[in-house]
């Protein structure tokens, strides 16, 4: 049974700040397709299309039959733990500063036999063990042992948090309060056991109402005045608390119907690039290079950067276009800030969620996402130690289309639909 985390004391300011030290991260190209299935939370192993073999290590051609029709398919992880081992010495700098930690040999019921992570609740062979996909601090991903039954506390398992973002005893900063969506975003962070949630205000000199005199009153909450089309606040924000916040959730967005023809003038197409693009950049610039250096500090360092975007920067849906291409600029940009944090070890999230159940979504048809169940995407995104996150039914559907044939996915979306 893993012990609960107990709340970490305060930092002794006048010690030096660690430095994040990265997991190997040598990998071949060929290896990329078990990465890219665990940034969204799956375990998969290329499968034989012409003899249905399942083969790990990952290779060009299968080796049973030669050939080269191999897929990356979903796997369950079900498997017999064959042995176990205990490393109490390594050369690698990451594992010097994180022994002891335990391995172990798997053999899958789907055929291949595995060297994994071992979870600490997974007892002495023989046992049925899970294996799933995890993404280490370098973003790649790494296989782990679990047991098929675990505690209720299992996630603070030492190895684990290695390979997640969980908000527990972490603080966390969200850059909008006043919406439907950063409220609920704020009452699941609480929930999950985060120390401080700092909530950004964009008009403080306005009476709050809306929401934000509830989540005012939790006592980890703390407004700060925070207008992401205004650098200098922005600045005066991250030199105030930029040095104490683990984890950003960027929510902040500016949000409007129709395209290029049915609105004159750039004035509105301005507005939602000056939040939803240009905002982020300013954050980034802000907040970046505080969270990169404190990625090390202890069990709760810093460990990850949340942005919510939206399905449609995948591609354009025309009654809001405008909105889409905001979107879609900053998707590009928070690709580039994940490659930037990654050699800190900061995990960069993007949360790609359908239509929202909001103002601007009023005549949109149902489903519609609820914004407590994005907001429990989004904690369940941090627990997991994902990168992509397609919450609700329409932002599947439409992920799913888009990776069948974009060009298709254009024109049905140009066609209404």
């Amino acid at each position: 049974m893993t012990m609960p985390l107990m709340r970490p004391p305060r930092k002794n300011p006048v010690l030096r700040t660690r430095q994040m030290n990265l997991p190997p991260g040598a990998r071949g190209r060929v290896a990329l397709g078990l990465t890219a299935a665990a940034a969204e939370g799956r375990f998969e192993l290329q499968t034989c299309d012409d003899c249905g073999t399942v083969q790990y290590p990952p290779r060009e051609v299968c080796h049973k039959c030669l050939s080269a029709a191999l897929r990356w398919r979903q796997q369950s992880g079900e498997g017999e733990l064959l042995g176990s081992t205990t490393l109490h010495h390594s050369n690698d700098l990451f594992f010097r500063e994180r022994l002891p930690w335990r391995l172990g040999l798997v053999h899958l019921d789907a055929g291949p036999t595995l060297m994994v992570h071992l979870h600490g609740e997974v007892g002495d062979a023989p046992q049925r063990v899970r294996v799933g996909a995890r993404l280490d601090r370098a973003g790649q991903a790494v296989l782990i042992g679990f047991p098929n039954e675990g505690s209720p506390h299992m996630a603070d398992d030492k190895m684990l948090r290695e390979m997640t973002s969980d908000p527990k005893f972490r603080k966390v900063l969200v850059t909008d309060g006043k919406t439907e969506t950063g409220q609920a975003i704020v009452r699941a962070l609480v929930k999950a056991g985060a120390d401080i949630v700092w909530v950004g205000h964009a008009e403080p000199w306005k009476k709050m109402g809306d929401g934000l005199d509830d989540i005012s009153a939790l006592p980890q909450v703390t407004l700060v005045p925070l207008d992401l089309t205004n650098g200098r606040q922005v600045t005066e924000l991250a030199g105030s608390i930029g040095g104490k916040v683990d984890i950003v959730i960027n929510n902040a967005e500016v949000h409007r119907t129709f395209g290029i023809g049915a609105r004159r003038g750039t004035d509105v197409a301005k507005a939602e690039m000056d939040i939803n693009y240009f905002g982020l950049l300013r954050l980034a610039q802000e907040f970046g290079p505080a969270l990169k250096g404190r990625s090390a500090d202890g069990v709760t360092g810093a460990t990850a950067w949340v942005n919510l975007l939206s399905i449609y920067a995948l591609s354009n849906f025309p009654p809001h276009g405008t909105f889409s291409a905001s979107k879609a600029a900053a998707h590009s940009l928070a690709q580039c800030l994940r490659a930037e944090m990654r050699p800190a070890g900061i995990r960069v999230i993007n949360v790609f969620p359908g239509p929202i159940d909001d103002e601007w979504n009023q005549h949109t048809p149902p489903p519609k996402l609820a914004p407590p169940a994005l907001a429990n995407a989004i904690v369940k995104a941090l627990r997991d130690g994902v990168e992509d996150v397609y919450p609700g039914d329409v932002a599947q559907e439409w992920l799913e289309r888009w990776r069948d044939n974009p060009k298709v996915l254009e024109r049905e979306l140009a066609a209404g639909g």
